[in-house]
């Protein structure tokens, strides 16, 4: 993958979690706060915790510190899944925030 395409892809995901987070706000009760610096979104729960999700651009991949731990995602020309083999992005995410919010959430492409 070259970097203009990572970049644009990396890009399209941090639209569809700022995206996601409007929706989930309209649709329940979670009270989402998220901040976007450059390549880092910041989702802010009601409890306080947190979700962060930043670019590693030198290495083509994003990253996702939540409350379950660290968790590294490169592009498989499909989805961005996890290094480790735990899935999906949108499906982990989906289930830290679910853990983090207290009742279930769905972050999508």
């Amino acid at each position: 993958m070259t970097d203009t395409e990572y970049l644009d892809r990396a890009e399209a995901l941090l639209q569809a979690i700022e995206l996601a987070c409007d929706r989930i706000n309209e649709e329940t009760d979670a009270d989402i706060d998220n901040q976007r610096v450059g390549g880092m979104v910041t989702l802010t729960f009601a409890n306080g915790s947190q979700i962060i999700v930043n670019l590693q651009k030198p290495l083509h991949e994003v990253w996702m510190a939540a409350r379950a731990g660290g968790f590294h995602y490169k592009h498989s020309g499909r989805g961005w899944m996890d290094t480790k083999g735990q899935g999906e992005f949108f499906a982990h995410q989906s289930h830290c925030a679910s853990e983090q919010a207290g009742l279930p959430l769905t972050f999508s492409s």
